[in-house]
Protein backbone atom coordinates (compact mmCIF):
# COMPACT_ATOMS: atom_id res chain seq x y z
CA UNK A 1 0.00 0.00 0.00
CA UNK A 2 2.97 2.24 1.06
CA UNK A 3 4.35 1.70 -2.57
CA UNK A 4 1.06 2.88 -4.26
CA UNK A 5 1.18 6.25 -2.08
CA UNK A 6 4.42 7.18 -3.08
CA UNK A 7 3.55 6.60 -6.73
CA UNK A 8 0.76 9.47 -6.86
CA UNK A 9 3.35 11.65 -4.55
CA UNK A 10 4.75 14.13 -7.00
CA UNK A 11 1.32 14.42 -8.86
CA UNK A 12 0.08 15.47 -5.26
CA UNK A 13 3.12 17.95 -4.42
CA UNK A 14 2.75 19.39 -8.24
CA UNK A 15 -1.64 20.08 -7.41
CA UNK A 16 -0.84 21.69 -4.26
CA UNK A 17 2.15 24.31 -5.99
CA UNK A 18 0.07 24.88 -8.60
CA UNK A 19 -3.02 25.66 -6.76
CA UNK A 20 -0.82 28.00 -4.11
CA UNK A 21 0.62 30.06 -8.02
CA UNK A 22 -3.54 30.69 -8.91
CA UNK A 23 -4.15 32.22 -5.03
CA UNK A 24 -0.98 34.16 -5.37
CA UNK A 25 -1.21 35.44 -8.51
CA UNK A 26 -5.48 36.21 -8.14
CA UNK A 27 -4.13 38.06 -4.73
CA UNK A 28 -2.01 40.54 -7.13
CA UNK A 29 1.20 39.78 -5.62
CA UNK A 30 2.31 38.57 -9.60
CA UNK A 31 2.20 42.08 -10.98
CA UNK A 32 5.55 42.20 -12.15
CA UNK A 33 5.69 38.75 -13.34
CA UNK A 34 6.32 38.64 -16.96
CA UNK A 35 5.77 35.68 -19.32
CA UNK A 36 9.23 34.90 -20.90
CA UNK A 37 9.36 34.61 -24.77
CA UNK A 38 11.71 32.25 -26.63
CA UNK A 39 14.90 34.20 -28.36
CA UNK A 40 14.38 37.31 -25.83
CA UNK A 41 17.62 36.52 -24.35
CA UNK A 42 19.43 35.44 -27.38
CA UNK A 43 23.11 36.38 -27.70
CA UNK A 44 24.24 38.77 -30.56
CA UNK A 45 23.51 37.10 -33.85
CA UNK A 46 20.34 35.47 -32.81
CA UNK A 47 17.27 35.51 -33.99
CA UNK A 48 14.41 37.63 -33.80
CA UNK A 49 13.95 39.25 -30.80
CA UNK A 50 17.40 39.40 -29.28
CA UNK A 51 20.21 42.17 -29.11
CA UNK A 52 20.89 43.74 -32.21
CA UNK A 53 23.77 42.23 -33.47
CA UNK A 54 25.36 45.20 -35.77
CA UNK A 55 26.27 47.12 -32.47
CA UNK A 56 28.80 43.92 -31.50
CA UNK A 57 30.43 44.98 -35.02
CA UNK A 58 33.99 45.82 -35.44
CA UNK A 59 35.64 47.84 -37.95
CA UNK A 60 38.75 46.39 -39.27
CA UNK A 61 40.87 48.97 -41.53
CA UNK A 62 42.61 47.81 -45.62
CA UNK A 63 45.56 49.14 -46.70
CA UNK A 64 43.65 50.53 -50.09
CA UNK A 65 42.69 53.82 -50.85
CA UNK A 66 40.01 55.41 -52.61
CA UNK A 67 40.56 55.38 -56.15
CA UNK A 68 41.08 58.76 -57.93
CA UNK A 69 37.82 58.20 -60.38
CA UNK A 70 34.80 60.25 -61.51
CA UNK A 71 31.27 58.74 -61.39
CA UNK A 72 28.68 57.18 -58.95
CA UNK A 73 26.41 54.87 -58.86
CA UNK A 74 25.45 55.04 -54.95
CA UNK A 75 22.28 53.19 -54.78
CA UNK A 76 19.55 50.34 -56.30
CA UNK A 77 19.63 51.41 -60.00
CA UNK A 78 21.62 54.07 -59.95
CA UNK A 79 21.89 57.88 -59.44
CA UNK A 80 17.94 58.77 -60.14
CA UNK A 81 16.57 54.86 -59.24
CA UNK A 82 15.49 54.14 -62.53
CA UNK A 83 18.36 51.85 -64.16
CA UNK A 84 20.14 55.03 -66.11
CA UNK A 85 23.40 55.86 -65.89
CA UNK A 86 24.68 59.15 -66.08
CA UNK A 87 28.45 58.61 -66.20
CA UNK A 88 29.38 60.71 -69.24
CA UNK A 89 31.98 57.75 -70.02
CA UNK A 90 31.53 56.62 -73.61
CA UNK A 91 30.39 53.24 -73.98
CA UNK A 92 32.38 50.77 -76.17
CA UNK A 93 29.82 49.27 -78.95
CA UNK A 94 31.83 46.82 -81.00
CA UNK A 95 33.69 44.30 -78.72
CA UNK A 96 35.63 42.58 -81.30
CA UNK A 97 37.98 45.58 -81.82
CA UNK A 98 37.38 46.64 -77.77
CA UNK A 99 35.86 44.10 -75.50
CA UNK A 100 35.31 44.30 -71.71
CA UNK A 101 38.45 44.46 -69.89
CA UNK A 102 39.13 42.57 -66.59
CA UNK A 103 40.57 45.17 -64.29
CA UNK A 104 39.94 43.11 -61.17
CA UNK A 105 37.62 40.28 -59.50
CA UNK A 106 37.31 39.03 -55.85
CA UNK A 107 35.40 36.23 -54.43
CA UNK A 108 32.72 36.86 -52.19
CA UNK A 109 29.67 35.19 -50.14
CA UNK A 110 26.86 33.21 -51.65
CA UNK A 111 24.29 35.39 -52.96
CA UNK A 112 23.15 38.52 -55.09
CA UNK A 113 23.64 41.44 -53.36
CA UNK A 114 24.89 44.41 -55.78
CA UNK A 115 26.95 46.82 -55.11
CA UNK A 116 26.86 50.86 -54.74
CA UNK A 117 29.71 53.47 -56.03
CA UNK A 118 30.97 56.90 -54.70
CA UNK A 119 33.73 59.16 -54.87
CA UNK A 120 36.17 55.82 -56.20
CA UNK A 121 34.73 53.49 -53.32
CA UNK A 122 32.63 50.68 -53.50
CA UNK A 123 30.24 49.31 -51.15
CA UNK A 124 29.18 45.42 -50.64
CA UNK A 125 27.15 44.05 -48.36
CA UNK A 126 28.37 40.65 -47.75
CA UNK A 127 28.71 37.65 -45.94
CA UNK A 128 31.58 34.97 -44.48
CA UNK A 129 29.64 31.76 -44.09
CA UNK A 130 32.93 30.04 -41.96
CA UNK A 131 32.93 32.79 -39.30
CA UNK A 132 28.98 33.88 -39.51
CA UNK A 133 29.47 37.22 -40.05
CA UNK A 134 28.01 39.64 -42.05
CA UNK A 135 30.41 42.58 -43.43
CA UNK A 136 30.00 46.10 -45.03
CA UNK A 137 32.76 46.39 -46.96
CA UNK A 138 34.29 49.09 -48.36
CA UNK A 139 36.42 48.77 -51.85
CA UNK A 140 38.60 50.74 -54.18
CA UNK A 141 36.98 51.37 -57.71
CA UNK A 142 40.84 51.22 -58.99
CA UNK A 143 42.07 47.44 -57.66
CA UNK A 144 39.24 46.30 -56.03
CA UNK A 145 41.64 46.37 -52.55
CA UNK A 146 39.87 46.37 -49.05
CA UNK A 147 39.34 50.14 -47.73
CA UNK A 148 37.82 49.03 -44.25
CA UNK A 149 35.29 46.99 -43.16
CA UNK A 150 32.93 46.49 -40.68
CA UNK A 151 31.55 42.97 -39.47
CA UNK A 152 29.32 41.76 -36.94
CA UNK A 153 28.10 38.25 -35.76
CA UNK A 154 24.88 37.14 -38.16
CA UNK A 155 23.56 33.54 -38.39
CA UNK A 156 22.80 33.25 -42.10
CA UNK A 157 21.69 29.65 -43.69
CA UNK A 158 22.21 28.92 -47.22
CA UNK A 159 18.56 29.59 -48.90
CA UNK A 160 19.17 30.54 -52.24
CA UNK A 161 22.02 33.13 -51.65
CA UNK A 162 23.04 34.98 -48.26
CA UNK A 163 22.70 38.19 -49.70
CA UNK A 164 20.54 40.41 -52.10
CA UNK A 165 20.40 43.60 -51.25
CA UNK A 166 22.69 47.02 -52.76
CA UNK A 167 23.82 50.00 -49.66
CA UNK A 168 22.98 53.41 -50.59
CA UNK A 169 25.46 56.04 -50.32
CA UNK A 170 25.75 59.47 -49.76
CA UNK A 171 28.82 62.16 -49.41
CA UNK A 172 28.84 61.31 -45.84
CA UNK A 173 27.43 58.41 -45.25
CA UNK A 174 26.16 54.74 -46.36
CA UNK A 175 23.04 52.45 -45.09
CA UNK A 176 22.75 48.88 -45.70
CA UNK A 177 19.93 46.42 -44.92
CA UNK A 178 20.76 43.28 -44.06
CA UNK A 179 19.65 39.67 -44.81
CA UNK A 180 17.98 39.85 -41.55
CA UNK A 181 16.70 43.18 -41.28
CA UNK A 182 19.18 45.11 -39.14
CA UNK A 183 19.97 48.48 -40.83
CA UNK A 184 23.27 50.08 -40.27
CA UNK A 185 24.80 53.37 -40.91
CA UNK A 186 27.89 54.01 -41.15
CA UNK A 187 30.32 56.93 -41.94
CA UNK A 188 30.91 56.78 -45.90
CA UNK A 189 34.86 57.16 -45.52
CA UNK A 190 36.21 56.02 -42.35
CA UNK A 191 33.36 53.05 -41.78
CA UNK A 192 32.42 54.36 -37.97
CA UNK A 193 29.20 52.73 -36.87
CA UNK A 194 26.75 55.70 -36.32
CA UNK A 195 23.73 54.05 -35.92
CA UNK A 196 21.78 51.18 -36.23
CA UNK A 197 18.25 49.81 -35.78
CA UNK A 198 16.59 46.13 -36.01
CA UNK A 199 12.97 46.14 -38.67
CA UNK A 200 11.92 42.89 -36.65
CA UNK A 201 13.08 43.72 -32.52
CA UNK A 202 11.82 47.56 -33.10
CA UNK A 203 9.00 48.00 -35.80
CA UNK A 204 7.78 44.05 -35.93
CA UNK A 205 8.75 43.34 -39.57
CA UNK A 206 8.43 39.24 -40.56
CA UNK A 207 11.26 38.44 -42.43
CA UNK A 208 9.79 37.32 -45.95
CA UNK A 209 11.64 33.68 -47.74
CA UNK A 210 14.49 33.82 -49.39
CA UNK A 211 15.55 36.60 -46.51
CA UNK A 212 15.31 40.25 -47.13
CA UNK A 213 15.66 41.89 -50.56
CA UNK A 214 14.21 45.19 -50.26
CA UNK A 215 17.12 47.64 -50.77
CA UNK A 216 16.89 51.15 -48.73
CA UNK A 217 16.03 54.52 -49.78
CA UNK A 218 17.51 57.61 -48.56
CA UNK A 219 15.44 60.93 -49.64
CA UNK A 220 17.68 64.08 -48.06
CA UNK A 221 17.97 63.62 -44.77
CA UNK A 222 15.57 60.48 -44.06
CA UNK A 223 16.44 56.94 -45.10
CA UNK A 224 12.67 55.39 -46.06
CA UNK A 225 12.10 51.76 -45.05
CA UNK A 226 9.30 48.90 -45.42
CA UNK A 227 9.13 47.10 -41.68
CA UNK A 228 5.96 45.84 -42.56
CA UNK A 229 5.38 45.70 -39.15
CA UNK A 230 2.00 45.82 -37.03
CA UNK A 231 2.06 49.60 -36.88
CA UNK A 232 5.31 50.18 -39.62
CA UNK A 233 4.13 49.85 -42.94
CA UNK A 234 6.62 52.08 -43.55
CA UNK A 235 8.71 53.64 -42.02
CA UNK A 236 11.07 57.31 -42.09
CA UNK A 237 14.36 58.01 -39.80
CA UNK A 238 16.72 60.53 -39.49
CA UNK A 239 19.34 60.08 -41.84
CA UNK A 240 22.12 61.17 -39.22
CA UNK A 241 20.86 59.24 -35.90
CA UNK A 242 18.56 57.09 -36.96
CA UNK A 243 15.88 58.71 -34.60
CA UNK A 244 12.16 57.32 -36.05
CA UNK A 245 10.24 60.45 -37.79
CA UNK A 246 7.34 59.25 -38.91
CA UNK A 247 5.03 55.45 -38.98
CA UNK A 248 2.50 54.59 -41.69
CA UNK A 249 -0.40 52.54 -39.90
CA UNK A 250 -0.47 49.05 -41.16
CA UNK A 251 -4.50 48.32 -40.03
CA UNK A 252 -4.24 45.20 -43.20
CA UNK A 253 -1.27 43.62 -41.98
CA UNK A 254 0.87 43.67 -45.09
CA UNK A 255 3.98 42.32 -45.03
CA UNK A 256 7.39 43.31 -46.42
CA UNK A 257 8.17 42.21 -49.88
CA UNK A 258 11.30 41.85 -51.73
CA UNK A 259 10.75 45.03 -53.54
CA UNK A 260 12.05 48.32 -53.16
CA UNK A 261 10.28 51.72 -52.40
CA UNK A 262 10.28 53.88 -54.91
CA UNK A 263 10.10 57.50 -54.78
CA UNK A 264 7.63 59.60 -57.66
CA UNK A 265 5.82 63.41 -58.04
CA UNK A 266 2.07 63.76 -58.68
CA UNK A 267 -0.55 66.50 -58.32
CA UNK A 268 2.28 68.49 -56.31
CA UNK A 269 2.74 66.11 -53.84
CA UNK A 270 5.77 63.73 -53.25
CA UNK A 271 4.73 60.67 -52.22
CA UNK A 272 6.64 56.84 -52.12
CA UNK A 273 5.11 53.64 -53.47
CA UNK A 274 6.03 50.17 -52.10
CA UNK A 275 4.59 46.40 -52.71
CA UNK A 276 3.30 45.02 -50.01
CA UNK A 277 2.23 41.72 -49.51
CA UNK A 278 -1.81 42.18 -49.86
CA UNK A 279 -1.27 45.00 -52.35
CA UNK A 280 -0.01 48.73 -53.27
CA UNK A 281 0.38 51.80 -51.41
CA UNK A 282 0.96 55.37 -51.60
CA UNK A 283 2.40 56.89 -48.87
CA UNK A 284 3.62 61.21 -48.48
CA UNK A 285 6.71 61.73 -47.95
CA UNK A 286 6.37 64.31 -45.78
CA UNK A 287 4.14 62.81 -42.86
CA UNK A 288 4.29 59.02 -43.91
CA UNK A 289 0.28 59.19 -43.93
CA UNK A 290 -1.27 57.11 -46.16
CA UNK A 291 -2.65 58.09 -49.25
CA UNK A 292 -3.82 55.78 -51.52
CA UNK A 293 -4.16 51.89 -51.44
CA UNK A 294 -5.21 48.78 -53.69
CA UNK A 295 -5.07 44.88 -53.69
CA UNK A 296 -4.88 44.69 -57.24
CA UNK A 297 -1.51 44.43 -57.54
CA UNK A 298 -0.28 41.15 -55.14
CA UNK A 299 1.85 37.89 -55.89
CA UNK A 300 1.45 35.41 -53.79
CA UNK A 301 4.70 33.26 -53.77
CA UNK A 302 7.22 36.66 -54.02
CA UNK A 303 7.25 40.22 -54.85
CA UNK A 304 10.33 41.26 -56.17
CA UNK A 305 10.81 43.79 -58.79
CA UNK A 306 9.80 47.76 -57.65
CA UNK A 307 6.88 49.76 -59.04
CA UNK A 308 7.98 52.27 -61.99
CA UNK A 309 6.76 55.91 -62.20
CA UNK A 310 5.96 56.72 -65.57
CA UNK A 311 4.85 60.80 -66.94
CA UNK A 312 1.64 61.62 -66.19
CA UNK A 313 0.62 59.81 -63.03
CA UNK A 314 1.01 56.01 -64.39
CA UNK A 315 3.00 53.10 -62.47
CA UNK A 316 3.38 49.80 -63.99
CA UNK A 317 4.03 46.91 -62.09
CA UNK A 318 5.31 43.87 -63.54
CA UNK A 319 6.55 39.98 -61.68
CA UNK A 320 7.05 36.71 -62.01
CA UNK A 321 5.18 33.22 -60.88
CA UNK A 322 2.56 33.65 -63.82
CA UNK A 323 1.91 37.53 -61.88
CA UNK A 324 2.01 39.01 -65.53
CA UNK A 325 2.06 43.07 -65.22
CA UNK A 326 -0.31 45.97 -64.44
CA UNK A 327 -1.06 49.34 -64.90
CA UNK A 328 -2.16 51.65 -62.64
CA UNK A 329 -3.16 55.35 -62.99
CA UNK A 330 -3.36 57.92 -60.43
CA UNK A 331 -6.28 60.43 -60.05
CA UNK A 332 -6.73 63.02 -58.06
CA UNK A 333 -10.50 63.28 -56.89
CA UNK A 334 -11.72 65.94 -54.14
CA UNK A 335 -8.29 66.23 -52.98
CA UNK A 336 -7.80 62.63 -52.52
CA UNK A 337 -5.58 60.46 -54.94
CA UNK A 338 -7.56 57.45 -56.44
CA UNK A 339 -5.56 54.86 -57.92
CA UNK A 340 -7.37 52.84 -61.01
CA UNK A 341 -6.49 49.83 -62.56
CA UNK A 342 -5.76 50.86 -66.93
CA UNK A 343 -4.76 46.95 -67.84
CA UNK A 344 -3.47 43.83 -66.95
CA UNK A 345 -0.98 41.76 -68.99
CA UNK A 346 -0.49 38.43 -69.08
CA UNK A 347 2.71 36.66 -67.81
CA UNK A 348 3.02 35.36 -72.15
CA UNK A 349 3.31 38.66 -72.77
CA UNK A 350 5.54 39.85 -69.90
CA UNK A 351 6.15 39.63 -66.83
CA UNK A 352 9.46 40.23 -65.32
CA UNK A 353 10.42 37.15 -62.39
CA UNK A 354 13.39 39.09 -60.87
CA UNK A 355 14.29 42.42 -62.41
CA UNK A 356 12.50 45.95 -62.59
CA UNK A 357 12.25 46.90 -66.66
CA UNK A 358 13.86 50.43 -67.39
CA UNK A 359 11.76 52.90 -68.58
CA UNK A 360 12.87 55.14 -71.53
CA UNK A 361 11.23 57.17 -74.25
CA UNK A 362 7.64 56.01 -73.86
CA UNK A 363 8.86 52.32 -74.36
CA UNK A 364 9.73 49.75 -71.28
CA UNK A 365 12.51 46.85 -71.38
CA UNK A 366 13.06 44.51 -69.78
CA UNK A 367 12.95 40.57 -69.32
CA UNK A 368 9.97 38.44 -69.62
CA UNK A 369 10.04 35.17 -67.38
CA UNK A 370 10.60 32.61 -70.28
CA UNK A 371 14.35 34.38 -70.86
CA UNK A 372 13.48 36.36 -73.74
CA UNK A 373 14.49 40.46 -73.77
CA UNK A 374 10.95 42.64 -74.48
CA UNK A 375 10.36 45.85 -75.64
CA UNK A 376 7.24 47.15 -74.18
CA UNK A 377 4.99 49.96 -75.31
CA UNK A 378 2.39 51.87 -72.32
CA UNK A 379 -0.42 50.54 -73.86
CA UNK A 380 0.99 47.12 -72.78
CA UNK A 381 1.80 46.09 -76.33
CA UNK A 382 5.11 44.02 -77.32
CA UNK A 383 7.13 45.97 -79.58
CA UNK A 384 9.48 43.25 -80.27
CA UNK A 385 11.54 40.48 -78.45
CA UNK A 386 14.26 38.97 -79.11
CA UNK A 387 14.79 35.16 -80.64
CA UNK A 388 14.30 32.00 -78.50
CA UNK A 389 18.22 31.70 -79.06
CA UNK A 390 18.93 35.01 -77.89
CA UNK A 391 17.52 34.35 -73.62
CA UNK A 392 18.54 35.94 -70.68
CA UNK A 393 17.55 33.84 -67.73
CA UNK A 394 17.17 35.70 -64.88
CA UNK A 395 20.02 38.06 -65.18
CA UNK A 396 20.35 41.89 -64.48
CA UNK A 397 20.30 44.75 -66.54
CA UNK A 398 21.65 48.86 -67.28
CA UNK A 399 20.67 51.17 -69.31
CA UNK A 400 24.21 53.84 -70.30
CA UNK A 401 23.22 56.56 -73.10
CA UNK A 402 21.64 54.62 -75.71
CA UNK A 403 22.78 51.28 -75.10
CA UNK A 404 21.37 48.64 -72.82
CA UNK A 405 23.80 46.24 -70.46
CA UNK A 406 22.46 42.62 -69.76
CA UNK A 407 23.72 39.96 -68.36
CA UNK A 408 22.75 36.24 -68.80
CA UNK A 409 22.83 34.07 -65.86
CA UNK A 410 25.63 32.08 -66.84
CA UNK A 411 27.86 35.24 -66.81
CA UNK A 412 27.41 36.09 -70.74
CA UNK A 413 27.31 39.93 -71.40
CA UNK A 414 25.50 41.20 -74.08
CA UNK A 415 24.96 44.54 -75.16
CA UNK A 416 21.93 45.75 -76.70
CA UNK A 417 20.72 48.83 -78.80
CA UNK A 418 17.98 51.31 -76.92
CA UNK A 419 15.63 51.59 -79.54
CA UNK A 420 12.01 50.69 -79.74
CA UNK A 421 13.07 49.54 -83.44
CA UNK A 422 14.08 46.08 -83.08
CA UNK A 423 16.22 44.01 -81.16
CA UNK A 424 19.65 44.74 -82.10
CA UNK A 425 22.36 42.85 -80.71
CA UNK A 426 25.23 44.77 -80.56
CA UNK A 427 28.16 42.88 -78.62
CA UNK A 428 28.47 39.91 -76.30
CA UNK A 429 31.09 38.46 -74.51
CA UNK A 430 31.17 35.86 -71.46
CA UNK A 431 32.74 37.75 -68.49
CA UNK A 432 32.57 35.29 -65.78
CA UNK A 433 32.36 31.01 -65.81
CA UNK A 434 29.43 30.71 -63.25
CA UNK A 435 26.17 30.32 -62.22
CA UNK A 436 23.15 32.58 -61.03
CA UNK A 437 24.87 35.79 -62.01
CA UNK A 438 21.38 37.51 -60.79
CA UNK A 439 22.68 40.22 -58.68
CA UNK A 440 22.46 44.29 -60.03
CA UNK A 441 24.89 45.54 -61.74
CA UNK A 442 26.48 48.75 -61.69
CA UNK A 443 28.28 51.22 -63.51
CA UNK A 444 30.63 54.40 -63.11
CA UNK A 445 34.01 55.65 -64.54
CA UNK A 446 33.61 53.73 -67.13
CA UNK A 447 33.35 50.78 -65.27
CA UNK A 448 31.32 47.51 -65.21
CA UNK A 449 30.87 46.00 -61.58
CA UNK A 450 29.05 42.77 -61.83
CA UNK A 451 28.49 39.37 -60.16
CA UNK A 452 27.29 36.01 -60.07
CA UNK A 453 26.58 33.55 -56.83
CA UNK A 454 30.11 33.68 -55.75
CA UNK A 455 32.20 36.09 -57.94
CA UNK A 456 32.57 39.96 -58.39
CA UNK A 457 34.15 41.13 -61.65
CA UNK A 458 34.92 44.71 -62.21
CA UNK A 459 35.26 45.47 -66.35
CA UNK A 460 36.61 48.79 -67.96
CA UNK A 461 33.54 48.73 -71.33
CA UNK A 462 34.79 52.20 -71.97
CA UNK A 463 35.72 53.30 -75.96
CA UNK A 464 38.71 53.43 -76.38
Amino acid sequence: MMGHWKKFLPLLVGLVALVSLALWWASGTGEGLKLRIPGTDAAPGGESGGANPVLAGKLIAGTAKPADLSGDWPQFRGPNRDGISTDPARISRDWTTSPPRELWSLEAGEGYAGVAIREGRVYLLDYDRDAKQSALRCLSLGDGKEIWRFSYPLTIKRNHGMTRTVPVVTDKFVVALDSKGHVLCLDAASGELKWSVSLVREFGATIPEWYVGQCPLVDGDKVILAPGGKDALLLAVELATGKPLWQTPNPRGWKMTHSSIMPMEFAGRRLYVYCASGGVVGVDAKEGTLLWETPDWKISIATVPSPIPLPDGRIFFTGGYNAGSLMLQLEEENGKLVPKTIFKIAASVFGATQHTPIFKDGHLYGIRADGRFVCLGLDGKVVWASGPTETFGLGPLLMAGEVIFALQESGKLRLIEASPARFNLLSEAQIMQGREAWGPMALAAGRLIARDLTRIVCLDVSSK
